[in-house]
């Protein structure tokens, strides 16, 4: 079905572009569009990051407070990427948006386990927990999505993207703590209009988009957009002989817009999105000495199993991954959109349903060998969202008040299952552990046999069933008080209450089927079948109020100069643990654990908006600082036997930093841009934080004992580690994006138009990918170039080329650290050298 309708809309795209012509889609134009999203009467033009008006002194319109407004008018650290510049930088999801905006990072092991954060805050990074709330929302047309696996998905139609820095909570429907990436969609016009798309490139990459609006009657208009996105894989699996980390989404969106008279708009959305990609794996990308005995190290055992991996360069994308990948993700719903315009102000209603499906299966010892034989946890998601709020403008106020409610039901089917290589990498063979290098391992004592029997953890399989009931409910509200033209004071408060109710439920079977249980007979076999998966039954709640406040103040210094200063006091709600909690000595879950407190945010952050040179140059600076205490982080163990992945609250954390952007447009044939952040984001107080594996895998100390120095086999381990003053996992200290573009008259096949050459550059230095910061995990900085040239008519054609990461450097998204303590570290390359050519037209 997906091959039937790829080739449909492909042939169908195609067609459209070469057939049709009309004036190319500048940034004017699609930020109008943008415009049309709020106000269909409202034709002020804009312009985005990196395209810029064709004419000088065009407003950047946005919405992120809820009503139309230029950018430089709001108080706010806000960067703007117009719909072109999107589609332009092959910027198709949230992911690549990230090389644009500095201050935005996004991680992805797979759609599930994907993180979107702001200036280092949002989610804790690592395996997804949906017990805790995002840090930084995700709406598009004011629908707000609860899962962040919706930033994986193509953008269907965008007009227009606004990313949001710091605490948002009094404007829109759910508090968030570190910012919002509001997305708005080209609405249905009452004119016809349409637009066609088609890239092709190499790695077999296709993409195809289609969009088409006009009219049903005088007061009923409709607007339908397609996207379809497929690509090869960029690693190869030569134990499956195929490619994996492909592409193959498809996505469509459907909207009505009834318009019965000059005062009421009513839209009717619906969207629905798929993907199912040869997706998720990693490749072999070194080793590190842990304290683990050195015959149960990596290299010992692959040794002792004639085991190597298929290359030990990374970046010749090879894996031997010996478990099927699937990552099937559904991802869709409907909203209602009412919009009144009652007097001076609009009164807004918007009702929606969200649903998304996960359908995953993952190779979690990250080799060729039959070590972790299955790993995968479906889920299912119902979200119900109700927002009504009311926007009034005039001379001396405006303001926003507006209340929203919040359902979400998920269920989660886990399976969990040991292969036959499970017991020689997994069971402590205790008092042996001096055996060494190249060893078999296999002594005579008892944890040694057990050790060396494949049949004890061979085929035992444990499942998961768990479920979450997430209830909030808000009002909150904003106002601007203009005490003079130039000074406005801006207070907002909100109310908030949450309410999660969890279930998790873990039953361990053996491979003869038989189920374990925590009570009756014991052996050594049952032992050490129970240190790799306990059974646990846990019923975990949380629920709590919370008030939050903010207070901007703004001056204009001169027509074109904003000075703003703003405090917050925010918070994240607390959250549960919904895939299970540690157990003590006996096995019994801590229930102390199930909980985790809510975060209490202080932000401060000022700011410099300006605009020169009759307005050809626009220059923001912001600097910011945000104080966390009972920061959720995801607390990972890399023992076998442990929890992978559960929450608790470090002390405090810390973010602070300077961002800038700049952007200039001397004539109507050159643009650039550069924009760049400094962030320092650290753990101010994290006392008892998960070891790295340099510092685990040995016998935990007690008592007086001392800690084993790092990465020395044999040592003591400590219970736990201090990582106070070290760096937040994911975040950059220095991050740059940058960028210009040219252009010049000229005729092509009788064509008049313009030639351009385009350039987007990013950069950003190393950052952790792991928790706890290991010396084995720290990613490298790299640089990014991308280059596009093409022609365009004002008739209304656009064909280009495109290269990105032109230059092929090799870099990594995610660096993962191996389960056990052997000392594997995985990675995730980033994308290789990859180009294609795009034609598109505008009607």
């Amino acid at each position: 079905m997906h091959s039937f309708v790829r080739s449909s809309l492909f042939a169908t795209t195609i067609l459209a572009s070469a057939a049709i012509g009309l004036p190319s889609a500048h940034a004017e134009d699609v930020a109008a569009n943008a415009v049309s999203a709020t106000s269909a009467d409202d034709d002020q033009g804009t312009t985005s990051i990196g395209t810029g008006a064709r004419d000088r002194g065009a407003d950047i319109v946005v919405t992120a407070r809820r009503r139309n407004e230029s950018s430089q008018e709001v108080p706010l650290a806000i960067s703007v990427v117009g719909g072109e510049h999107i589609d332009a930088t092959g910027s198709f999801n949230v992911g690549r948006l990230q090389q644009i905006t500095p201050t935005l990072q996004f991680y992805s092991s797979n759609p599930r386990n994907t993180a979107v954060n702001i200036r280092g805050l949002g989610v804790p990074f690592g395996l997804t927990n949906d017990g805790i709330e995002q840090g930084v929302g995700i709406y598009v047309d004011d629908v707000y999505n609860s899962r962040v696996a919706s930033a994986t998905f193509d953008f269907l139609d965008v007009a227009q993207v606004e990313v949001l820095r710091g605490p948002q909570g009094t404007l829109y429907g759910k508090n968030t703590t570190a910012g919002a990436i509001n997305i708005t969609t080209n609405q249905p016009t009452f004119d016809f209009e349409g637009k066609a798309e088609v890239s092709v490139g190499n790695y077999n990459f296709k993409q195809a988009k289609a969009a088409i609006s006009g009219p049903l009657s005088e007061t009923l208009a409709a607007r339908l957009a397609i996207s379809s996105t497929s690509r090869k894989g960029t690693i190869y699996n030569v134990t499956t002989d195929e490619h994996i980390q492909s592409q193959d989404n498809l996505g469509v969106r459907g909207q009505l817009l009834w318009k019965p008279t000059s005062t009421i708009d009513v839209t009717l959305a619906g969207d629905f999105s798929t993907q199912d990609a040869n997706c998720c794996g990693s490749v072999y990308v070194r080793t590190g000495l842990t304290q683990r005995a050195l015959n149960r190290q990596f290299a010992a055992l692959a040794a002792a199993q004639g085991y190597a991996p298929p290359s030990t360069n990374p970046f010749d994308r090879l894996t031997d991954l010996d478990t099927p990948l699937k990552a099937k993700n559904k991802i869709g719903g409907a909203s209602l959109r009412v919009k009144w315009e009652l007097g001076e102000g609009t009164l807004t209603s918007v009702s929606a349903w969200r649903f998304w499906d996960w359908d995953p299966s993952n190779d979690r010892d990250f080799t060729g060998l039959p070590i972790v034989a299955l790993s995968q946890n479906p889920s299912q998601q119902d979200q119900y969202t109700q927002e009504l709020r009311y926007n009034y403008s005039a001379d001396k106020f405006d303001f926003v008040v507006g209340a929203f409610g919040f359902y979400q039901r998920i269920d989660t089917q886990g399976t969990e299952s040991q292969g036959s290589a499970a017991s020689r990498w997994s069971i402590n063979p205790g008092s042996d552990t001096a055996a060494p290098p190249g060893s078999s391992g296999c002594g005579p004592t008892a944890s040694n046999q057990l050790a060396c029997n494949p049949s004890v953890l061979n085929g035992l399989v444990a499942y998961n069933t768990q479920y979450l009931k997430n209830t909030s409910a808000a009002l909150f509200g904003q106002l601007s008080w203009h005490i003079t033209p130039e000074l406005t004071l801006q207070p907002g408060v909100r109310l908030n209450y949450d309410k999660k109710e969890g279930y998790y439920q873990r039953r361990v079977f053996d491979g003869a089927g038989n189920e374990l249980l925590l009570t009756g007979p014991t052996s050594a076999v049952k032992t050490a079948q129970l240190a790799i998966y306990t059974p646990q039954e846990i019923s975990p709640e949380f629920s709590d109020w919370n008030f939050s406040y903010d207070f901007t103040a703004s001056y204009k210094v001169a027509p074109d100069v904003l000075l703003y200063a703003t405090y917050a006091k925010s918070f994240k709600s607390g959250g549960i643990n919904q895939n299970g909690v540690p157990v003590d000595a006996q096995n019994n879950p801590i229930l102390a654990s199930a909980t985790v407190k809510p975060e209490s945010v202080h932000h401060y952050e000022a700011g410099i908006k300006t605009q020169f040179w009759d307005r050809r140059v626009t220059f923001n600076l912001s600097i910011f600082r945000s104080d966390i205490a009972n920061y959720q982080a995801n607390v990972n163990n890399g023992q076998y036997g442990v929890l992978r992945g559960y929450l608790a609250n470090a002390g405090e954390v810390r973010s602070q930093g300077v961002e800038a952007d700049f952007s200039v447009r001397p004539s109507e044939r050159f643009n650039a841009y550069v924009n760049g952040a400094y962030t320092d984001a650290t753990y101010r107080k994290f006392v008892d934080a998960p070891c790295p594996p340099e510092l685990s895998g040995g016998t935990v100390v007690t008592g007086t004992q001392t800690p084993g120095a790092a990465g020395v086999p044999n040592a003591l381990s400590p219970a736990n580690c201090d990582i106070s003053g070290q760096r937040l996992p994911g975040v950059s200290k220095f991050s740059f994006s940058f960028g210009a573009e040219a252009n010049v008259p000229a005729t092509i096949l009788g064509k008049e138009g313009e030639a351009y050459l385009g350039y987007d550059g990013s950069v950003r230095t190393n950052f952790s990918s792991n928790p706890s910061p290991s010396a084995y995990t720290w990613v490298d900085g790299y640089s990014l170039s991308n280059f596009r040239a093409g022609f365009r008519t004002e008739a209304g054609f656009n064909v280009y080329g495109w290269v990105r990461n032109a230059f092929d450097q090799n870099y990594f998204e995610q660096l993962f650290v191996g389960p056990g303590n052997t000392g594997l570290i995985a990675g995730l390359p980033g994308d290789p050298r990859t180009w294609g050519f795009t034609v598109s037209s505008n009607f």
